[in-house]
């Protein structure tokens, strides 16, 4: 996944607007920026909700090194990375076990007349058990899929 310079650029602005203040907690302003920021680079969202809310500077730190380390436009599968063929197979498994669990959300019969009606929120489950998590962060490293934290996974928005 590629980052646009310009986002690496204005969070080395925030992180030094921020290195300027006696205490970093006390520069609400620049944290929400770098929170909108790290929002557009498909970081993790629970990595950036605990480094924002917990003013954390080194991790702030961390994370832009990361994002403009040269290998993080195209990283390397890992050594004992699974195969494509495992990978696939896992893939078809997930998409089928996400919409058989839309059916089953849409098909109960105890909604309330008074709500709004089914969520529109992403869908995010636990991937099936059959593959290892080896498998499943390989699948989030390429692009497939999506961790949300928790072991949750969910298909990326199209």
């Amino acid at each position: 996944m590629s980052i646009d310079p310009t986002i690496i650029e204005h969070l080395n602005e925030q992180l030094a607007a921020i290195g300027e203040y006696p205490d970093p907690r006390r520069a609400s302003s620049e944290w929400k920026q770098v929170y909108k920021l790290l929002q557009k680079t498909g970081m993790r969202p629970g990595r950036i909700t605990g480094m924002v809310g917990m003013r954390d500077v080194e991790a702030l730190t961390q994370a832009i090194a990361e994002l403009s380390a040269p290998d993080s436009d195209s990283p390397e599968p890992a050594a004992d990375a699974p195969d494509a063929e495992t990978c696939k197979k896992a893939f078809k498994a997930f998409r089928k076990r996400v919409s058989l669990t839309k059916l089953d959300d849409d098909s109960k019969l105890g909604r309330s007349p008074l709500s709004k009606g089914a969520s529109k929120a992403p869908l995010a489950i636990t991937p099936p058990i059959e593959w290892p998590a080896e498998v499943w962060r390989e699948l989030a490293r390429q692009g497939k899929l999506r961790d949300v934290g928790g072991g949750f996974y969910q298909l990326p928005p199209h």
